[in-house]
């Protein structure tokens, strides 16, 4: 409905508007700057013969000028004795077993790969007396306390098969009617 108010009035009298802007005077453009009218002296032969001319003085100057770089030596700049700590990480060979191809070599110490804490997590579920977190804790280069924090939060799928017997019992139950 509005769109119907608003183009009524924006084609109220829209020829007589049109033509009044057409018959209105045209407004002078504005003077042209200065640096235009040297490109009608630069037509001019004076001022083409004056640049192509060659000047024997400037000549004989720029022969004697001889330019010679060297780069200046590389300076190392001394921090006062203020150098940031260079941790070099201690890497270990990651153990993978059959999983070889999956998985990055080398690992920092203190960390493990996917395969590795997924190898780890199914060792402990599997024999939780031969692989405690004491174990896994020196075996890996772990500390203690996260090795604990991975065992208690973090748990690997079991896969469970259901009988054959436990199947056709849920695919024949029928729902009943109410």
């Amino acid at each position: 409905m509005g769109g119907r108010v608003t183009r009524v009035f924006r084609n109220f009298n829209v020829e007589n508007r049109a033509r009044h802007e057409i018959s209105k005077e045209k407004p002078t453009p504005a003077p042209r700057h200065p640096t235009a009218r040297l490109d009608a002296m630069a037509d001019s032969p004076e001022i083409k013969e004056e640049v192509l001319r060659k000047d024997d003085r400037f000549l004989t100057l720029l022969k004697d000028v001889y330019v010679e770089s060297r780069d200046p030596p590389v300076r190392v700049k001394d921090g006062g004795g203020e150098h940031l700590p260079c941790k070099q990480e201690e890497k270990r060979l990651t153990k993978l077993g059959h999983l070889e191809g999956l998985d990055v070599k080398k690992v920092p110490k203190g960390k493990i790969s996917i395969v590795e804490a997924l190898t780890l997590l199914n060792n402990h579920k599997l024999q939780p007396q031969i692989w405690t977190a004491e174990k896994i804790a020196a075996e890996y280069s772990l500390e203690l306390k996260e090795v604990n924090s991975l065992l208690e939060f973090f748990i690997p799928f079991t896969v469970q098969e259901f009988p054959k017997e436990t199947r056709k019992a849920i695919t024949s139950h029928k729902p009943k009617k109410l």
